[in-house]
């Protein structure tokens, strides 16, 4: 009864236990993602030196580090406590299995005990089966001693199976606490990390405490910069649109006062607004976006804010930016802040592609999805730092190229 009663309050937890590896695997995937993660902020934040004009960019990696670690140590702590469940629930599959290979192990002995001294009443087998009181009962009694031995080997090989099970399972059981063993270092490890990269976040806002007027001074540069750019790409898509206006082609604009299109630069539009949310992304290798679309409030630092028109993306140094769909280069020029911005027109959207380094394209030539248009600026004198600088434009409209883009 006692053996029952444990097999049936054991029983419920072990249809729950079924599903426990799968969870830590999946665990286990979004852990090894956030480590990639981590490595790659990490590789940023080293190759990027401190200076007051990178600063709030560093803060912006510290930060993404920090929340990165902050969900390694949550994974693992959710991994620990499901292989926690899973020792307990393994210990009590490992009691079943011993209670259940005992009984039969005393079953076994006590059946082939009084067959001992059955046939030792009788001799023998033979004896066993002549002493039957008629050749009918001899029959029975030879098909019984078949049945018997039937029984017996398979009594035998049962046992030997079930001590093979519980055997596997005190190794899986030793193994899973090795294994929580390891994640229970690495969370330490981790826990460890984290508390450095908040200090080091923490000496990143106390320095620009200290230099606050000179940050203030520093953005307010490069918001003079940023209102320079819009201007300039404001007048270059009303001139690209005056003259699409006065063009001899066969042209058509979408809305009144627009880009008037020809039936190609139409189906080119039409393509990549069918591709919204699966755009390559405008350079490959290890990169972060620093800034994104619109207003961004640090919370860390009072009266600090940043207004981007498209996404700030940080990278390493020597890599370079891409065409995110096909498209003619409208136009190449200069900026101070910006270096060399490439636009490349779709019809009637635009994408644009600052602080460019070296120029790959012309002004004027068809580019193609993934296509290099040119080096990315890496500002020496400035940590090392980086940066493109991404837009995306329909008609005379800025737009959030995140939800454009398939990362």
């Amino acid at each position: 009864m006692k053996y029952k009663l444990f097999i049936l309050l054991s029983s419920a937890v072990f249809s729950l236990f079924a599903k426990e590896p799968e969870k830590t695997a999946d665990l286990e995937i979004e852990r090894q993602n956030i480590l990639t993660e981590i490595e790659e902020t990490t590789q940023l934040l080293e190759v990027n030196r401190s200076t007051i004009s990178n600063a709030l960019n560093r803060l912006v990696l510290l930060n993404n580090n920090i929340e990165y670690r902050e969900k390694m140590i949550a994974y693992l702590n959710r991994e620990i406590s499901g292989l926690d469940y899973g020792i307990v629930d393994r210990e009590i599959q490992i009691k079943v299995l011993e209670m259940n290979l005992q009984e039969k192990k005393e079953k076994y002995a006590e059946a082939i005990k009084k067959m001992y001294v059955y046939r030792n009443r009788l001799n023998n087998n033979l004896l066993f089966v002549l002493s039957a009181k008629d050749f009918t009962h001899s029959l029975h009694r030879i098909m019984y001693l078949k049945e018997y031995f039937k029984w017996q080997r398979r009594q035998a090989t049962e046992i030997i199976e079930k001590q093979k099970k519980v055997n596997t399972e005190k190794r899986f059981l030793l193994n899973t606490k090795e294994i929580k063993q390891t994640l229970l270092v690495g969370r330490k490890v981790e826990e460890e990390r984290l508390n450095e990269e908040i200090s080091n976040k923490n000496e990143e806002i106390y320095m620009l405490e200290k230099n606050k007027s000179k940050l203030l001074a520093e953005l307010e540069k490069k918001k003079r910069q940023a209102e320079a750019l819009n201007r300039r790409i404001e007048g270059i898509i009303a001139e690209e649109t005056s003259m699409s206006g006065e063009s001899q082609e066969d042209r058509q604009a979408e809305i009144k006062g627009g880009y008037a299109m020809t039936a190609a630069e139409k189906a080119l539009s039409s393509s990549f607004s069918d591709n919204r949310g699966s755009l390559p992304f405008p350079l490959r290798g290890n990169y972060k976006i620093i800034n994104y679309f619109g207003v961004r409030q640090y919370r860390e630092l009072s009266k600090v804010s940043v207004n981007c028109n498209g996404i700030e993306i940080e990278t390493t140094p020597d890599n370079e930016a891409r065409a995110v769909f096909d498209g003619v280069v409208s136009r190449i020029f200069m900026l101070p802040g910006y270096h060399n911005s490439i636009i490349v027109r779709h019809g009637n959207y635009l994408t644009l592609y600052s602080n460019i380094d070296q120029v790959y394209v012309k002004q004027g030539s068809k580019v193609s999805t993934g296509q290099i248009l040119g080096k990315i600026y890496t500002d020496r004198e400035n940590g090392n730092s980086t940066m493109l600088h991404f837009e995306i434009w329909k008609e005379r409209v800025k737009l959030d190229p995140l939800p454009w883009l398939n990362r």
